[in-house]
């Protein structure tokens, strides 16, 4: 059964992959789910591969975990303290998205950088899908896709155990290295980042109890939507039990809303 399952989801995407631009650059991530390879799409999102490559030679995101698992839609990771409110790019600010008309969230094992629910507002952090999420079509910027049978390592994360309020896995998969197979540039001079980290390191500092925790959801990569799922949750509790089976909807209505801003805007 296992066997057929592979087939036809190898099939699946390489009719996808027909119609996509070719790939220029591939990283492997050494993680305790296995190894994951990354293809990139350098010509096409040029910012966000250049941002990744460097960060993976400089160490940036050995030993960092992945905070953040939506089963059946995300998986994220890229963040040194862990906690999803960190990290910084190559260039100490945040980048500007890339989209690409032939690039969409078609398919499983897109790989795209995270934000802070704005637009432009890239950094380190970056999520790879777990099913076809065409609702994030131009509004994260796509930058690679998960190759060969390193896809199944990848899914893996739908089987661990997750805090339902926080989303964080209760014993996060970890990335232990990095692996650059193909650089698709030739002038990238990784830095030191050993003082960095220590400036990066967040203090500990002692809250006092609280009666309820309240998402801050301007600090998750998908903001505005998870505000509205959550709300909408809320309002109906036994909806909530009957959704966590599905995929969750990133958008909730708010579509025709970022359709209208992009018409006033076009990037």
């Amino acid at each position: 059964y296992q066997r057929r399952v592979r087939e036809k989801l190898v099939q699946e995407m390489s009719n996808v992959y027909l119609s996509e631009p070719p790939t220029k650059g591939k990283v492997v991530l050494i993680t305790t789910l296995g190894e994951i390879e990354i293809e990139l799409w350098a010509k096409e999102a040029p910012l966000a591969c250049r941002n990744f490559v460097q960060l993976c030679m400089e160490g940036y995101y050995d030993h960092t975990i992945f905070h953040r698992v939506v089963k059946e839609f995300i998986v994220q990771g890229g963040d040194p303290t862990g906690t999803g409110k960190g990290g910084e790019s190559i260039w100490g600010k945040p980048f500007n998205d890339e989209w690409h008309s032939r690039i969409r969230f078609s398919h499983r094992g897109k790989v795209a950088m995270a934000n802070s629910g704005e637009r432009n507002t890239n950094q380190s952090q970056f999520f790879i899908t777990l099913s076809k999420t065409e609702e994030l079509d131009r509004k994260y910027t796509i930058f690679g896709k998960i190759v060969g049978d390193t896809i199944f390592n990848v899914l893996k994360v739908n089987d661990l155990e997750v805090d339902a309020e926080t989303e964080r896995p209760l014993y996060p998969p970890k990335i232990i290295s990095t692996k650059i197979l193909w650089d698709p540039f030739e002038d990238i001079i990784p830095r030191d980042l050993s003082a960095l980290r220590k400036v990066e390191e967040p203090k500990k500092k002692k809250e006092k109890p609280k009666a309820k925790k309240i998402k801050d959801f301007k600090l998750l990569s998908f903001g505005e939507e998870a505000e509205e799922e959550e709300k909408a949750q809320q309002e109906a509790p036994e909806a909530k039990l009957k959704m966590k089976s599905s995929i969750p909807k990133a958008d909730d209505g708010s579509s025709n809303k970022n359709e209208n801003n992009e018409k006033e805007t076009d990037k």
